[in-house]
C-alpha cells in the first residue's frame, strides 16, 4: 500500500510542477519529435473539404475581419 501511496504521490508532484510551468511559461507541452508537422502532414484529417463546422467558422472569421475593416474606415481617430 506504500508503494501505491508513494507513486500516486510522485504522479501528483509532477503535475503539479507541469501546470506551474504551464502557468510562468503559457507554453504548451509538446514532444521532441516534432509532432505531425515533422511527418509533412499540415493537417490531422485528409478531407478535401472542411466540415460544415469548419466552413461556418470561417464565415464569422471572414465576417468579423469585414467588419473590423469598416469599422476601421469609418474611425473618427
Amino acid at each position: 500500500m506504500t508503494t501505491f501511496l508513494l507513486a500516486f504521490v510522485v504522479f501528483l508532484v509532477v503535475m503539479l510542477a507541469m501546470a506551474v510551468g504551464y502557468l510562468f511559461q503559457k507554453k504548451s507541452i509538446a514532444g521532441s519529435c516534432g509532432g505531425l508537422g515533422a511527418l509533412g502532414i499540415d493537417k490531422a484529417c485528409d478531407c478535401p473539404e472542411p466540415c460544415d463546422r469548419k466552413k461556418a467558422r470561417l464565415e464569422r472569421e471572414q465576417a468579423r475581419a469585414e467588419k473590423l475593416k469598416q469599422w476601421q474606415q469609418n474611425k473618427i481617430m
